[in-house]
């Protein structure tokens, strides 16, 4: 039986747990020093109180300060904690990491070096081994695609992508993990579903606006949110092969159908539909943090900055992206028109 250690119980570190409990592994779920009210619940049998999923009785928990015992004997390590907690986590992890078969990264974010160059995660996964006496990890699998962590604990069907650079690897945890509900697709374009993972935050961020625009005026603004999503997709693309990325990723469940289902529902959004309201950047992300609600499309679209700068992309080969980046600032205060000047087509 394949032993899989997730690091994180937050929403996705805790549903990942329900499809690879129900696919015959052993399964061992780790709480950073914020998530004890997590492990609570889940020792009590009770909803997790973010996804309000029961988590399989079969899983295993730690506490903070059990991760030697937690990855102990493990084969998987699935790092499922924010991004920006990335760095430590996988420090505290490595010799555990350093020793199993595969490392699944389900975080979505960017990173910086020490010199301030923006890494994709897994980038930053192994140079920080490398800086802490590591001289490789396994192969690191970016898990990413459609999965609202909700649905994924309840067995509802879902759909995600594995992407590791050895595809042979991606494919044998894709056939080893599926369920009858819980399906994955196998790709060797790691680049690819890792750009796509940030991103999609960001864009989402654009997508809520159009909604929030509705609500502000009563009027639907549903062409211009289908610009901006085609836009988006486009923009993925782009970004991806900068990178090295295959062009036709962001169009599959990495690009599209993530960007789908954050669009739909989920925090960026919301935040998108608080601008497109009319709320200030600032007050609009002062009221989410009172909420305990991360708005990880904010900090991700300052390193996609960064990053944009790096590859040498300029505004028309990405101008959604800087138009929310200018948003995001509160250099704009008709985010309507910047939206619709960035999506609509240009003679």
């Amino acid at each position: 039986m394949t032993k899989v250690t997730v690091l994180g119980a937050g929403a996705m570190g805790s549903a990942i747990c329900n499809p690879l409990a129900k696919a015959g592994w052993d399964v061992h779920l780790w709480g950073t020093w914020l998530d004890d009210h997590l492990i609570d619940a889940i020792d009590a049998g009770k909803p997790h109180p973010r996804t309000n999923a029961i988590i399989a009785s079969e899983v295993t928990t730690y506490r903070s300060a059990d991760l030697d015992k937690a990855l102990d004997g493990a084969n998987v390590v699935i790092l499922a904690v924010a991004s920006v907690g990335v760095p430590k986590v996988t420090e505290m992890a490595l010799a555990g990491m350093a020793k199993a078969d595969a490392v699944w990264l389900t975080s979505k974010g960017f990173n910086p070096d020490p010199d301030g160059k923006i890494e994709l995660l897994p980038a930053a996964l192994r140079r920080i081994a490398k800086d802490n006496g590591v001289d490789s990890l396994p192969p690191i699998v970016a898990v990413a695609g459609p999965v609202k962590a909700n649905e994924c604990a309840t067995g509802e069907p879902t759909a995600t992508i594995f992407g590791c650079s050895d595809l042979a690897v991606a494919q044998k945890y894709a056939r080893e993990a599926s369920t009858s509900h819980y399906r994955i697709e196998a790709t060797d374009d790691e680049v690819g579903v890792e750009i796509c993972a940030p991103m999609k935050n960001v864009y989402a961020i654009s997508l809520g606006i159009a909604d929030g625009l509705e609500e502000a005026t009563g009027f639907p603004h549903h062409n211009l949110k289908a610009a901006t999503f085609a836009q988006a997709v486009k923009e993925m693309s782009v970004l991806g092969q900068a990178l090295g990325a295959n062009p036709a990723t962001a169009f599959g469940l990495a690009g599209v159908g993530d960007l789908e289902v954050t669009g739909l529902s989920g925090r960026n959004k919301v935040y998108g539909v608080r601008l497109g309201r009319g709320e200030s950047p600032q007050d609009a992300l002062a009221e989410m943090e009172r909420l305990e609600q991360t708005v990880e499309g904010v900090p991700a679209a300052a390193y996609a900055e960064d990053l944009v700068s790096q590859l040498g992309i300029g505004e028309e080969q990405v101008p959604l992206f800087f138009a929310v980046s200018r948003i995001l600032d509160g250099r704009i205060t008709n985010v309507k028109e910047e939206l619709a000047q960035a999506v609509l087509p240009r003679q």
